[in-house]
C-alpha cells in the first residue's frame, strides 16, 4: 500500500513536470525552434515512459491488494478515513492532470501537424490550387 501511495504522489509531481514540458513544447513550436522541440520530445518521452511504468506498478499493487478485478475505488476502501480522503483527493487531482496533459498534447500535435501541412504547401505547392478547368 505504501508503494502504491508513493507512486500516486510521484505521478502528481511528474504530471506537473509534464504539463510544464508541454507548455514549453507549444512555445517552441510557435517559435519554430526545431532543436528545442527535439530536446523537449526526448524529455517528454522519457517522462511518459516513467509514468507508464508507475501506472503498471500501480495496477499490479492494486491487484495484489484487492484481487483480479482491481480498481482504485477498491483500494480506497482498504484505508482508514483520513488517509482514504487524502488518497481520493490526490487521485482526483491526478486524473485532472492526466486530462490536462492529454488536452495539451493534442493541442501541440494539432499545431505541429498544421505547421507541417503549411510547410508542405510552401515547399511543394498546393496541387488543388491551380487545377485546369
Amino acid at each position: 500500500m505504501t508503494q502504491l501511495l508513493q507512486g500516486v504522489a510521484d505521478d502528481m509531481a511528474a504530471y506537473r513536470t509534464l504539463l510544464d514540458l508541454l507548455e514549453q513544447q507549444f512555445d517552441a513550436a510557435i517559435r519554430h525552434q526545431q532543436e528545442r522541440l527535439g530536446q523537449l520530445a526526448a524529455e517528454i518521452g522519457t517522462l511518459v515512459d516513467t509514468l507508464e511504468s508507475r501506472r503498471a506498478e500501480r495496477v499490479e499493487f492494486a491487484t495484489r491488494l484487492t484481487g483480479a478485478s482491481a480498481s482504485m475505488a477498491q483500494v480506497f476502501t482498504l484505508l482508514r478515513p483520513e488517509p482514504r480522503a487524502r488518497l481520493e483527493a490526490d487521485w482526483s487531482a491526478l486524473e485532472q492532470m492526466v486530462l490536462a496533459a492529454k488536452a495539451a498534447s493534442k493541442r501541440n500535435g494539432d499545431l505541429l501537424a498544421e505547421q507541417f501541412t503549411i510547410m508542405q504547401r510552401v515547399l511543394h505547392g498546393d496541387n488543388q490550387t491551380y487545377e485546369p478547368a
